[in-house]
């Protein structure tokens, strides 16, 4: 199955550069050979690809994982795109134990101490629930754009995830977030109240800020970081390591107490 589905990953990529997002997403839906899933943070990009799934009742089981410190405005939104489309938005949570371990260990927002443990609190809160939200999925599909960040610009339409075994397309790979905007407000489609006042890029509440005059789409994520280690470890290569960042050892005992101010 692995060879197939890589097979496939390359007669996609070779193709979707002439094709229509949702005609990429049918294509999915049609010659994957299992189950596909959509992963959605609810930003303007992922809201474009439900709305296309939705409004076209496309057989793509859309996820999101909640982690627990969303903004309110992601909360609303999510009900929001529910009610106007009729459709259920999955959601993925923390194991509840691994959860106290980690705040117990590092702090409620030892994340700003050090890189280890911002990467420790993303893969409890999201990359393990990912995981979960994969389990027996062919085909995943993502938002990732290729003018987001430079982390991102020499990724492909579709590539074959070897470390979790399926089919990883971009559909929106090739568009620019101006397009997606006109795309969004031409069919009514709902988007993050967040976005008007400058977030373009939103994830969790504490690691997500307002975009500076002149800053790149992505630096209002984890902005105290170095800037080409600000991915969170969802999109790894085939042996596992998370693509562009550095695969720091879990963080052990109360560490995280000894980069606090004193």
């Amino acid at each position: 199955m692995s060879e197939r589905l890589r097979e496939l990953a390359s007669a996609f990529n070779a193709s979707f550069a002439s094709m229509t997002p949702l005609e990429r997403l049918e294509a999915m839906a049609k010659h994957v050979p299992g189950p596909v899933v959509f992963t959605t943070s609810l930003g303007i990009e992922d809201q474009m690809i439900t709305h296309l799934i939705f409004a076209n009742d496309l057989p793509i089981a859309v996820k999101t994982l909640d982690t627990g410190r969303l903004f309110p405005e992601t909360y609303a939104l999510w009900r929001e795109t529910e009610e106007k489309y009729g459709h259920r938005i999955r959601a993925m949570y923390p194991r509840g134990e691994a959860l106290e371990e980690l705040v117990n260990d590092q702090g409620i927002d030892g994340f700003y101490y050090a890189p280890e443990f911002r990467k420790n609190c993303c893969g409890v809160r999201k990359v393990e629930p990912l995981g979960r939200a994969l389990a027996g999925a062919s085909g995943w599909i993502t938002g990732l754009r290729r003018d987001q960040s430079a982390n991102r610009a020499d990724m492909d339409f579709v590539g074959f995830d070897g470390a979790r075994g399926l089919v990883k397309a971009n559909p929106i790979f090739d568009w620019s977030r101006d397009a997606i905007v006109r795309f969004t407000e031409a069919n009514g489609v709902p988007v993050n109240t967040l976005h008007a006042k400058n977030f373009l890029s939103i994830g969790c509440a504490p690691c997500t800020r307002a975009l500076l005059p002149g800053e790149p789409e992505r630096a209002g994520r984890w902005w105290w970081e170095e800037e080409t280690k600000r991915e969170c470890g969802l999109h790894v290569d085939d042996a596992g390591r998370p693509v562009r960042a550095d695969n720091h050892r879990p963080a052990e005992g109360d560490a995280a107490f000894e980069r606090l101010p004193q």
